[in-house]
């Protein structure tokens, strides 16, 4: 029987990875559509976002299914919480690249800024190094990683807030990009959202690993 439960956990974390993998490609796409302004590869992340959610939907079903079968105590309970709560945020993680991606297509044929652009793009470089990170902390449950990347967020944060009042500056001097610098601003906004998401994620590898709920994600507004 434990056997079995074991293989089950095993699943759940493997789903859990894949489901990781394509959150990531997701920002990665989104961010270089962005940069590129490719309307096409922006329209692609909008595709193959039901990919994820069918992955979270299916993560939560087996999750729940092991609980009323298994009735797990203690940590093999934390296990499945854990994967069940990080999925969730995975999956908004991949809405906000779905975002992004949105803004990309709106942007396109309007003014730009290739100084803000620029900011959005290293912010995103942030961002996506954040993802790819807890996601490899949450494979060998690394804690002390874990609230390492949890602590760049205020950085993400500062960089977003930044974008977010150079875009009202521009546009207060310049009519013509208020359309696109109204754009920039939400995107910024999708940024800072991931990275409170991964913050998420970082919390719940340390409640996996010692079942303490801890608050990493000091959130400062824009």
């Amino acid at each position: 029987m434990r056997r079995v439960f074991e293989e089950e956990l095993k699943s759940l974390h493997a789903h859990f990875l894949k489901m990781g993998v394509l959150v990531n490609e997701a920002i990665q796409k989104s961010v270089d559509a962005f940069v590129t302004h490719d309307k096409e590869l922006a329209q692609q992340v909008i595709d193959e976002d039901a990919a994820i959610n069918a992955l979270e939907n299916e993560l939560e079903l087996e999750c729940f299914e092991l609980i009323a079968l298994q009735q797990p105590v203690t940590t093999d309970l934390r296990k499945i919480v854990t994967v069940m709560k990080a999925s969730a945020d995975l999956e908004r993680i991949g809405d906000h690249a779905v975002s992004i991606a949105k803004s990309t297509i709106k942007v396109k044929g309007t003014k730009h800024d290739a100084d803000i652009e620029t900011a959005i793009a290293e912010a995103a470089l942030m961002v996506m190094a954040m993802v790819r990170e807890v996601l490899d902390a949450y494979v060998v449950m690394d804690v002390e990683r874990a609230r390492e990347i949890a602590s760049r967020d205020t950085e993400i944060d500062e960089r977003a807030k930044n974008i977010y009042e150079s875009c009202i500056e521009h546009m207060k001097q310049d009519p013509d990009i208020i359309f696109g610098g109204t754009n920039y601003m939400r995107i910024s906004t999708y940024l800072e959202r991931i990275g409170d998401y991964v913050t998420n994620i970082s919390e719940w590898i340390i409640y996996l690993d010692s079942g303490e709920v801890v608050e990493l994600n000091v959130h400062h507004k824009i």
